[in-house]
């Protein structure tokens, strides 16, 4: 269905896909998909925290029935790895977010499908549908300016079979210096296609010696508010992604949200933030087990998997590897994207003794 080009010899690892990809993508979609904010200290710290953390082996553990599966909201999964939600995916293939899903199904991972897909919500669905995709469908959603379409755009979501909302909340404005040197335009033929009924936002009313940001670009930017009025609009579980605080993290569990996802927004928002693995115990503790707690940002090796969910993350998300496999190989690139992941997960957890996800806590991380 999906055109998938053979995956070149010794494409063995998520950084060889990213290899890969950089030499097929061109610079302005490369500065768009991989770059962070600012100096892009927090993307770099994403990847560095985990080096720093040690694993603990354990020898001669009785492995005889070992699985990766759980349950999140209801909804099950083989293995604890989700499709973070990416936007556009077509820069970087003609099917994009089709073959993405595509590739999802086949392998069985749960997929996160943006606001800002470069494909209908509705299409997406219906070729994870005819796959008999086995993990979870979820929408990412970014609040409109307009909640009435704001609103539509949820009961498309829940019309078409997606499991849950996952409401981002931590990048109502952002600055990316790499991609405004590189002159990122999104191309001709490719738009947020669900965002296309929208009427267009209102000219900035900063005048020239005003502030564009305090007069202009938050006027419409989500609050608390709007999540007390999600949770009255839909049934679906409600997920708030970009929690890095365990003062948000109360919160969130105040307003009666079903899960959180401790997210730095792959260092793409705020920069100088701490990196989302750091973030996360303390939001764990604050939760203390009373809902879900996902995490992303930095995740390339089945050991990163591990240490999250040593940390506290019941799952991860990934978000750019998966946009190189599907860059690099199509749908194919997907799988074995995620086939990588999940082989080198369960041999971590095969080297430190653990035959399920219960049985991972901090014991499994070197304290000494």
């Amino acid at each position: 269905m999906y055109a998938s080009p053979p995956i070149p010899a010794g494409t063995v690892a998520l950084a060889d896909y990213e290899q890969e990809a950089r030499r097929r993508i061109g610079a302005e979609a490369w500065a768009y998909i991989a770059g962070g904010s600012a100096d892009e200290l927090t993307l770099a710290a994403n990847r560095a925290a985990f080096g720093r953390l040690r694993l603990r082996n354990r020898v001669l553990a009785e492995m005889a029935g070992a699985h990766t599966r759980l349950t999140l909201f209801g909804q099950e999964l083989a293995f604890p790895i989700l499709l973070a939600p990416v936007a556009f995916q077509r820069l970087v293939h003609p099917d994009g977010e089709t073959a993405m899903a595509f590739g999802a199904a086949a392998i069985g991972a749960g997929m996160v499908v943006s606001t800002q897909a470069s494909q209908s919500l509705e299409d997406i669905a219906g070729v994870a549908k005819a796959q008999g995709a086995r993990g979870p469908l979820w929408f990412q959603l970014y609040i409109q300016p307009d909640r009435g379409f704001t609103a539509a755009l949820i009961r498309r979501a829940e019309a078409a079979g997606y499991q849950a909302l996952v409401v981002t909340v931590d990048a109502p404005v952002s600055l990316r210096n790499t991609e405004q040197r590189a002159g990122f335009r999104l191309p001709a033929g490719i738009e947020p296609v669900n965002l296309r009924e929208m009427a267009p936002p209102p000219p900035n009313r900063a005048g020239p010696a005003e502030s564009e940001v305090f007069r202009g670009m938050l006027d419409s930017a989500a609050t608390w508010r709007d999540i007390a009025w999600l949770r009255g609009l839909t049934r679906l579980p409600v997920l708030l992604k970009g929690i890095m605080a365990a003062e948000d993290a109360a919160r969130a569990m105040a307003e009666g949200v079903d899960g959180i996802i401790v997210s730095n927004h792959g260092g793409r928002a705020l920069d100088t933030l701490p990196a989302s693995i750091e973030a996360l115990p303390g939001v764990a503790e604050a939760v203390a087990g009373r809902l879900p707690v996902l995490m992303d940002g930095g995740i390339r090796r089945g050991t990163d998997v591990l240490k999250a969910l040593a940390l506290g993350a019941q799952a991860v998300l990934v978000g750019r590897p998966c946009v190189y496999g599907l860059a690099v190989g199509g749908p194919v690139g997907v799988i074995h994207v995620l086939k990588i992941l999940r082989t080198e997960l369960e041999i971590a957890m095969a080297l430190t003794g653990r035959a399920n996800l219960a049985a991972i806590d901090r014991s499994v991380l070197w304290e000494g």
